[in-house]
Order: structure tokens, then C-alpha cells, then sequence
């Protein structure tokens, strides 16, 4: 029997249960509630679950999961690695964070985190300040909010999350479309998502 819960976010209260590919082979998820706060959780072995590639994709791929299990909802995401001895301190997070917790579902109801990268092709050229500023410009249009990310390459022109509203996704995509296109010769686009909102959500709590 496993010994610790995992937990990937926080929704509104609601009792649910969904099969999934979790974090340390977890195949379970589900909820354990305080007041009009639930926390998605999954049971695992680990205290202290190894940050892999396998396990951080699982933990993002759950994440997706619960926002669009059966009609959708907006989920606060915790980061990786929240572990917990049992119900007890995880309650107690959801009690002493419960108006910050409350707050930042109220603002990201409905909403989803896209990610554009923009990385110039190998021995192109180009105005890299005018390309920024033209597709930042286009894609901020279509979007309510953008965090930006590092640009740990020299090849990256753009790298930046944006909060997109789920209505409205398409037009987004299709002002990505529309970059894609208009520097198709110069410029390679990669486009992920949709994620919970992690760059958009900041609640500082700590695992016991």
C-alpha cells in the first residue's frame, strides 16, 4: 500500500476520481476536500518523488487531464514535487491558504497557459528587436496576460507563456498561425500547451 500522497493542484470542491498516468507509476487520481477547496491527489511510495523527465511530464499530463475531464474546470497548480505523510498537513495547506487559494481560481477561472517559442533558423538572419516586437505585439492581442521565460539559447528570439482565455484559444492559434507563416523561411515556432497556469499563479506553500 502506498504511504504518501502526491498532490498536483487544487480545483473548487468536488468529489472526483479519473484514471491516470501519475507521477511514480501512479494510476489514480482523486480528491481529498476541505470547505469549497478539493486537492487532486494521487497515492505514491516516494516522499520524495525523483524530478525526471518521465515524472515532471506525468505531473503536467495529469494536470491536463483533470482541467478537461468531463466538461472542464479550472485547476490551481501546485509545483512538482508536493508531497505529503497523509490527509492531515494537505488539509491543513488547503485551510491556512484557503483565501489565496480561492482568489487565484476566481481569476484564472476559464483560463489556460499557452507557450510560443520563437528560434531563428541555423544561418538565417534577421531583425531580431523588430520580429520581437511585431509577434509579441500580435500575440499579447490575443491573449490576457504573458510571462516572460528565459531565453537560454542564442538561437531564441521569443519565449514567453501567455494566459489565454479557452473561448478564445482559436484566435490565438491562428495569430500563431499567422506568425508561422509570415516567417516561415527564418523562423521555427513551437507552440505548446494548453497547461495549467503556472507562470500566472504564485502561492508559496511547502509540503509536510
Amino acid at each position: 500500500m502506498s504511504e504518501y500522497l502526491y498532490a498536483y493542484g487544487v480545483i473548487e470542491n468536488e468529489e472526483m476520481e479519473a484514471t491516470i498516468d501519475g507521477v511514480e507509476g501512479a494510476t489514480t487520481a482523486y480528491t481529498i476536500d476541505h470547505r469549497t477547496l478539493s486537492a487532486v491527489v494521487s497515492d505514491i511510495d516516494a516522499m520524495d518523488p525523483e524530478q525526471t523527465d518521465e515524472n515532471a511530464r506525468a505531473h503536467d499530463d495529469v494536470l491536463q487531464t483533470i482541467m478537461f475531464w468531463e466538461g472542464g474546470r479550472t485547476v490551481v497548480p501546485m509545483r512538482f514535487g508536493m508531497t505529503f505523510k497523509n490527509a492531515r498537513p494537505l488539509k491543513n495547506i488547503l485551510r491556512s491558504g484557503r483565501r489565496a487559494f480561492t482568489r487565484a481560481l476566481r481569476d484564472m477561472d476559464g483560463m489556460v497557459e499557452l507557450g510560443v517559442k520563437l528560434l531563428v533558423d541555423e544561418d538565417a538572419t534577421i531583425d531580431r528587436d523588430a520580429v520581437r516586437e511585431s509577434t509579441t505585439e500580435q500575440l499579447a492581442a490575443a491573449s490576457e496576460q504573458e510571462a516572460h521565460n528565459d531565453l537560454f539559447s542564442d538561437r531564441l528570439v521569443v519565449n514567453r507563456s501567455y494566459l489565454v482565455d479557452r473561448e478564445e484559444q482559436a484566435a490565438f492559434e491562428a495569430a500563431v498561425d499567422a506568425i508561422t507563416d509570415e516567417y516561415s523561411d527564418t523562423v521555427t515556432v513551437q507552440y505548446t500547451g494548453p497547461w495549467a497556469p503556472y507562470n500566472f499563479v504564485d502561492i508559496e506553500i511547502s509540503s509536510q
